[in-house]
C-alpha cells in the first residue's frame, strides 16, 4: 500500500522532535514517490523547459519570475 506524501507532513507535525524515529515509514514512501519523478525523462524535460523559459525571460527583463508575478502596488 502506497502512502500519500501528505502523510509524511502530518506525521512530522504530530511527532515533533521524535519525527526522525516515528516517521520512517512515511519518509520512505515520500522518497520512493520523489525518486519516481526524478527518474522520469518526461518530467525532467518538462522541468528543463520551464527553467529555460524562466531564464530567457529573466535575461530579457532582469526581473526574477517571483518578482514579476507579484502584484505591483497601484497609486489610487
Amino acid at each position: 500500500m502506497a502512502l500519500d506524501p501528505a502523510d509524511f507532513t502530518k506525521c512530522c507535525k504530530n511527532s515533533g522532535l521524535l519525527m526522525v524515529v516515528k516517521c520512517r515509514k512515511e519518509n520512505s514512501a515520500l522518497k520512493e514517490c520523489l525518486t519516481a519523478y526524478y527518474n522520469d525523462p518526461a518530467f525532467y524535460e518538462e522541468c528543463k523547459m520551464e527553467y529555460l523559459k524562466e531564464r530567457e525571460e529573466f535575461r530579457k527583463t532582469g526581473i526574477p519570475t517571483k518578482k514579476r508575478l507579484q502584484k505591483l502596488p497601484t497609486s489610487t
